[in-house]
């Protein structure tokens, strides 16, 4: 079933998010089911549970549409439930990020250049992986919608000031998405 996607000044996008029961195979392997349903239609890279109104730890990332930019992308897919960062380097790396819920704003994001998760896959096996260039911004890009945060909580001062308009038509539901959208 396709969901909606919760827009900037949602509140569910910034309320607390809950690990997941992993003994809930049922329930996880419907949420996954709608939330890939969800993003095919949305046509984006990621998605994050809170974004769909569910405040569980659980998100996927999809590169593949990417690989004409990035080809190291090409079979880049990964279902992410209870997610931990073990490691960030120092090291960061700016890149332009857009957002599903924050529908037709993209600005320059700072992050860490390479990041080591643990997180259970879609088979609930425990994996540990490391991520760098693109296939890490995307990845940290949905798991800080875990955290209840957006990329825009993370713009310079002078940028967020010239997209503050845009943020607040979008929390007031004055935008348009080619998407199911709720507000």
């Amino acid at each position: 079933m396709i969901l909606p996607i919760y827009l900037y000044g949602s509140e569910v996008l910034r309320n607390e998010n809950t690990d997941v029961d992993l003994t809930d195979k049922e329930g996880i392997a419907k949420l996954l089911e709608d939330m890939k349903e969800t993003l095919a239609v949305a046509d984006g890279c990621g998605l994050a549970a809170p974004q769909v109104g569910v405040n569980k730890r659980l998100v996927i990332v999809d590169g593949r549409e990417l690989t004409e930019t990035y080809d190291y992308l090409k079979d880049f897919f990964r279902v992410m439930i209870n997610p931990v960062v073990l490691e960030e380097s120092e090291e960061t790396c700016e890149y332009s990020e857009g957002c599903l819920s924050v529908p037709g704003i993209y600005a320059e994001v700072t992050r860490p250049a390479k990041i080591k998760v643990e997180y259970y896959n879609e088979n609930l096996e425990k994996v540990v992986e490391e991520f760098d260039r693109f296939a890490c911004r995307m990845v940290q890009h949905e798991l800080s919608h875990l955290d209840g945060n957006l990329f825009v909580d993370n713009v310079s001062p002078i940028r967020r000031k010239m997209i503050s308009r845009k943020l607040q038509a979008i929390s007031k539901g004055a935008v348009q998405t080619r998407y199911k959208s709720k507000r």
